[in-house]
């Protein structure tokens, strides 16, 4: 779909274009902030700390940075929206690219792009894994705990991309 679909007008009961249109499915909202928050966690090796992400019921991810955390500024100045995608390079195709295309873990992919000024996440699950079929179960249950989308491999799939980019 060109992208200039996607910029259309919609009516104010209407999702955007890129769930609507393309099938993204909200993931997570990444808020970066300055001042230490109840029961955040340390990511030594990825310089920043987070919390909520594991207990919002709204997917609302709270990250403070280190200085010397090496995503970009905009990553640490403007909250960023991420969306589940079926086919990453697909997605990407057209787009602003701010973080390239990595695997930060096992059977994900995730890149960050940008739009209106925004950071905006993509994410793609591999969809012969056994822990995602368990992840989408519990979702649709309604279960926050237990899950695979963990503090730690969601924010390895912002940051983790600039620190191993792809080879």
């Amino acid at each position: 779909m060109p992208e200039d679909r996607l910029a259309q007008n919609r009516l104010d009961h209407e999702p955007p274009a890129a769930i609507a249109e393309r099938g993204w499915r909200y993931h997570h909202i990444g808020i970066p902030h300055d001042t230490p928050r109840p029961g955040e966690r340390h990511l030594e090796h990825l310089k920043l700390y987070v919390s909520g992400f594991e207990t919002s019921p709204y997917g609302i991810e709270w990250m403070r940075f280190e200085q010397d955390c090496p995503v970009p500024e905009r990553v640490r100045t403007v909250p960023h929206i991420a969306f589940e995608v079926d086919d990453l390079d697909e997605a990407l195709k057209g787009k602003e690219i701010l973080i390239e295309p990595g695997s930060p873990s096992d059977g994900v992919r995730a890149a960050m792009i940008v739009h209106d000024g925004a950071p905006v996440e993509l994410v793609e699950f591999r969809k012969d894994s056994r822990q995602i079929e368990s992840h989408n179960s519990l979702r649709c249950a309604g279960q926050p705990s237990g899950n695979r989308y963990n503090l730690a491999r969601t924010l390895t799939r912002l940051v983790g991309v600039c620190l191993n980019p792809p080879v």
